[in-house]
C-alpha cells in the first residue's frame, strides 16, 4: 500500500512537509552493567526508548524525513532526549516543555524482556508526555506527513492522551495515512476496559500492527485469520507472529487488481472467548466477487542471535512504513521490517544500526530459499561491504 492519497500540507510548502509523523512519549532508559536483580546492579548506562520515537530514530536513521512529536519536562533528562532523538535526524522542533511535570525514566535488568526473568521498573506516572491532548500539541505538527503513527501506549497513558488518540484515529477527508501499532500494555491501564480501546482505535486506522501473542492475550483472538475478522476496516493489518514470521492482509477494491500469484483470504475462524472480560466484536467483512478482498502474504521471519528482545516491534514498523513509503510489494515490505527487527535484536537497547537501503533491498531481493538460510549476529548491519563476513548464506 503506497501513500498516495491527499494528505495535510503546509501553508507554504504544497507537499507534506515531512514523510513520517509518530506521536508518543519517550523515556530515558537505564540500562544495567551486568546481569541480575535490580537490587544487585551496581550501574546503568543512560539510552532512549519510546515506542513512536524509536520508530522515527530507525526511519531517520534509514533517509527518511521524520519528526516526533511529544512532551517532555523542563529538566536534563528532557534535554537528552531531544538532543539524542535528534541526532538521529529526527526533527524534534514540535516536542514541548513542561516546566510541571517530569519526564519519564525507566530501568531494565539485562535479563530477556520476553520472559518472565526481567524486572522493568517504570517512573511514569503524571509525566510531562501524560499531558498530551488535543490543546497541548501541535496538532498542525501531527498532521503535516505523509504517514501519522501512533501506538496504543499513549492511550493508556491518560484521559487527554486517550482523546487525543480518539480524535487522530477519527476517519476524515484529507487525513495523513494513519498507523497504529496496538502495542497492549496491561499494566498501563488503570480499566478493564484498555482491549476494547485498542480495538476501537485499531479499527480507525488504515495500518494496524499487531503481535498474534496480544491479540490473543487482549481480544481472546487465536489465529492471524481471525484477528482480520475482528479488524476488517483497516486497509492493512500486519499480525506479527514471532519468530516465526509475519503476515499481512492488505485489502483490494477490485478482484481485478489481483496479481498472478496472490492469495485471497482464507478466514480459518478459532475464537478463544474464555477471557476475564467480555469483548463483543462485531464482525463485518466482505470477501466477494466485487467487493474488498484481501490479498495474504506471509513472510518467514530470520534466524537471528538475539542480545535483547527489545525496540524488535518498534523496528519492524519502522522497516514496513520504509518500505510502504517506497511503494515495495506486500513481500518486501514485510521482508524489510523483519531486517530492521533483527538490527534491533542484535543489540542491548532498544535502538540498533539499521541496515543500508542497499544492504536491506539486497538482502530482501533474495530469493526463498537463501532467505530461509540468512543467519544474524551482533555487527551485522556495520556496513555494506562487509555484509558477507557477518550474512551467511550456506
Amino acid at each position: 500500500m503506497t501513500p498516495t492519497g491527499p494528505a495535510p500540507t503546509d501553508a507554504v510548502n504544497p507537499t507534506p512537509a515531512v514523510e513520517v509523523v509518530t506521536l508518543g512519549e519517550s523515556m530515558v532508559t537505564f540500562l544495567p552493567s551486568l546481569p541480575g536483580r535490580l537490587a544487585d546492579v551496581p550501574s546503568f548506562e543512560r539510552a532512549i526508548g519510546g515506542a513512536e520515537s524509536n520508530v522515527a530514530c530507525v526511519l531517520a536513521a534509514a533517509g527518511h524525513t521524520a519528526k516526533w512529536v511529544s512532551r517532555v519536562g523542563d529538566d536534563g533528562f528532557g534535554d537528552h532526549l531531544i538532543e539524542a532523538i535528534g541526532a538521529y535526524g529526527v526533527d524534534t522542533s514540535a516536542v514541548q516543555r513542561d516546566a510541571t511535570r517530569p519526564t519519564g525514566i525507566y530501568f531494565r535488568t539485562a535479563n530477556d524482556r520476553s520472559t518472565d526473568a526481567h524486572e522493568v521498573a517504570y517512573y511514569r506516572t503524571g509525566s510531562a508526555a501524560s499531558a498530551m491532548a488535543t490543546d497541548t500539541v501541535d496538532l498542525h505538527a501531527v498532521r503535516s506527513a505523509r504517514v501519522l503513527h501512533l501506538s496504543g501506549i499513549t492511550a493508556a497513558l491518560s484521559g487527554g492522551c486517550l482523546r487525543l488518540l480518539r480524535e487522530l484515529t477519527t476517519r476524515r477527508p484529507g487525513r495523513a495515512l494513519v498507523s497504529f501499532d496496538v502495542n497492549h500494555r496491561p499494566g498501563l491501564w488503570d480499566t478493564p476496559e484498555g482491549p476494547r480501546v485498542l480495538l476501537d482505535l485499531a479499527r480507525g486506522a488504515d495500518i494496524v500492527f499487531v503481535g498474534e501473542d496480544e491479540a490473543q492475550a487482549a481480544w481472546g483472538l487465536r489465529g492471524a485469520g481471525v484477528v482480520r475478522q475482528a479488524l476488517p476496516e483497516p486497509d492493512v493489518l500486519v499480525v506479527k507472529q514471532g519468530g516465526g514470521g509475519a503476515t499481512v492482509f492488505e485489502r483490494v477494491r477490485d478482484r481485478a487488481d489481483l496479481r498472478e500469484g496472490d492469495t485471497d483470504i482464507d478466514m480459518d475462524t478459532h475464537m478463544d472467548m474464555d477471557m476475564d472480560m467480555d469483548i463483543d466484536i462485531d464482525i463485518d467483512i466482505d470477501v466477494v466477487d466485487g467487493a474488498a478482498t484481501d490479498v495474504v502474504t506471509f513472510v518467514p521471519g530470520l534466524r537471528v542471535e538475539v542480545v535483547a528482545a527489545v525496540g524488535a516491534g518498534d523496528a519492524f514498523a519502522a522497516g514496513f512504513l520504509s518500505a510502504t513509503l517506497r511503494g515495495l510489494p506486500a513481500r518486501d515490505r514485510l521482508r524489510h521490517g523483519h531486517l530492521m527487527a533483527a538490527a534491533a535484536l542484535t543489540v542491548p537497547g532498544d535502538l540498533g544500526t539499521p541496515p543500508s537501503r542497499d544492504l536491506a533491498d539486497r538482502l530482501a531481493a533474495l530469493d526463498d530459499d537463501a532467505w530461509g538460510t540468512l543467519r544474524l549476529g551482533p555487527g551485522w548491519t556495520n556496513a555494506a561491504d562487509r555484509a558477507q563476513e557477518e550474512v551467511h548464506t550456506p
